[in-house]
């Protein structure tokens, strides 16, 4: 979504934000800086509350970017499911005084200030159903109201059945460890492996980084390179890897089910990942690193929040292809969905479909097949899901409408044929001030990686799946460089690199 949350547990931003929002189109939930856990009501607290309530909603109600104030973060939901284990006689207190706090006070502030905006008081939260409940539900995660979190670490993140259909999915998402260009700056080399004592001490979330590596290990092969650095930085690279994918698989789920509702669930308007930014070099669940830098998830978030996307997914033995659109106007799109060998880079067969009318922001199924037949029916015969990969796209009768994108059918730890590519990358200045970099492949590659360590800039594109022998990337510095040091510094990392 074009939208951010301000989360609770953090801080009101500053008006240069919601100014630079108001002029870009983005949206903003905010939070009042409250989350995960239970607060006093005693009546100076109380007054200090209101008078910032008071102070921030008259401060910001003026910006057209907020579009809706949301009391908490997550403190109905700590409430009702009892994350810290009050006491049964204690439990009606801690009731009430969640009532006074956000109902009486801070929903009262807000209405009487600005009626112009919904006032949620919590998230997650079943809305009106709550309200009806006593402000508390008994179950606040019910995907037939109001907005959802939805974690689940041990479970496979490729599995779209395990995902709820919820109607808006306002908090998900998978830790990954930043680069090693941004760890460097705060650690030594003794602190340059995943078990180290530096490791443990920037994870503050219990479990996270074997998680990661859980994670991980279910589609990708770990690293085990025989010398350490390497080892370290490949690990931190394949954590990028697994959460780019596995937000990628949740988010496109959540797009896709915006125009059903299955046993009265799904009708998914909206999706905001946890978590944009960071606020030190650590693991956590950002797309950007402390100090800019873009994560893997980030270029991946740029293409499954495109206003078209195409999104495949195997469902009982066939291919599914959704056009989705958030455009105000209709289209009339056919797919186009390529055939791969891992060990080539020339397509085993291309398959087109017909034309079908995708109305303006709504999710159509463009395209439909068994895989089998798929396979069978492609080139020579000889693809298994072991040893081919798709990619498709979507067109309209002029042109191709939103990014390539691809699908597995099985691990990458399980394909046949994947071959280490020979992979070569010139560096050169364009006439507007820009860089391109041009590379080379002697094979498929997966997961292309480009970095320029402390170089501070973005690529285009990155983290891509290769199919090509060649291609072009712009990186855009954000302050002055060469071509030279952009060229030292670049390295090139696939998937098969890592082992």
């Amino acid at each position: 979504m074009n939208a951010l949350r301000v989360w609770g547990g953090g801080v009101y931003e500053q008006d240069l934000f919601y100014s630079l929002c108001d002029e870009m189109g983005i949206m903003i939930w905010q939070d009042f800086m409250f989350a995960c856990a239970m607060y006093p009501t005693e009546p100076d607290f109380i007054e200090t509350v209101r008078e910032e309530v008071v102070q921030q909603v008259r401060r910001l109600k003026s910006h057209p970017s907020v579009i809706v104030w949301s009391g908490n973060n997550e403190n109905e939901a700590a409430l009702a499911t009892d994350w810290f284990g009050i006491p049964v006689a204690q439990q009606p207190r801690y009731h009430r005084d969640y009532v006074t706090l956000y109902v009486d006070n801070i929903r009262a502030i807000v209405q009487k200030e600005d009626g112009s905006r919904p006032f949620l008081v919590s998230s997650p939260t079943n809305g009106a159903e709550s309200q009806q409940e006593g402000w508390v539900a008994h179950d606040p995660y019910d995907v037939h109201y109001g907005d959802t979190h939805y974690y689940s670490y041990s479970h496979d993140c490729w599995d779209w059945t395990a995902l709820p259909r919820t109607r808006f999915a306002s908090e998900y998402g998978f830790q990954s460890w930043p680069s090693f260009s941004t760890l460097q700056k705060v650690s030594v080399s003794e602190d340059w492996s995943y078990g180290s004592n530096f490791s443990s001490h920037r994870q503050h979330h219990q479990s996270g980084n074997q998680q990661m590596l859980q994670q991980a290990g279910l589609h990708y092969q770990l690293p085990a390179s025989a010398d350490p650095l390497k080892r370290y930085r490949d690990t931190l690279y394949i954590t990028q890897v697994m959460q780019a994918q596995c937000v990628k698989v949740q988010t496109e789920f959540y797009r896709r089910s915006q125009s059903e509702v299955i046993e009265g669930k799904g009708h998914t308007m909206g999706a905001l990942y946890w978590q944009l930014n960071d606020i030190w070099q650590g693991p956590s669940w950002s797309s950007i690193e402390f100090g800019g830098k873009w994560k893997m998830l980030h270029y991946f978030a740029k293409d499954f929040f495109s206003p078209v996307l195409p999104v495949g997914f195997e469902d009982q033995g066939s291919l599914v292809v959704y056009a989705v659109s958030d455009l105000s106007h209709d289209l009339k799109l056919r797919t186009v969905v390529s055939v791969y060998e891992w060990s080539s880079l020339d397509p085993v067969c291309t398959v087109t479909s017909g034309f079908v009318l995708v109305e303006g922001g709504s999710a159509e199924v463009v395209h439909k097949q068994p895989i089998t037949a798929l396979l069978a029916g492609c080139g020579r015969g000889s693809c298994t899901r072991l040893t081919c990969l798709l990619t498709f796209h979507l067109e309209d009768v002029n042109s191709q409408q939103g990014p390539i994108n691809h699908l597995f059918l099985s691990s990458p730890k399980n394909a046949q044929g994947m071959l280490r590519p020979n992979t070569t990358a010139e560096v050169q200045q364009d006439e507007m001030g820009g860089y391109t970099v041009t590379l080379q492949s002697s094979a498929v590659a997966a997961f292309v990686w480009l970095d320029v360590g402390d170089v501070p800039g973005r690529f285009s594109t990155n983290g891509f799946l290769m199919v090509t022998k060649n291609r072009t990337v712009t990186f855009n510095p954000w302050g002055p460089t060469s071509t030279q040091q952009l060229a030292q510094a670049l390295t090139v990392t696939s998937l098969r690199d890592v082992y």
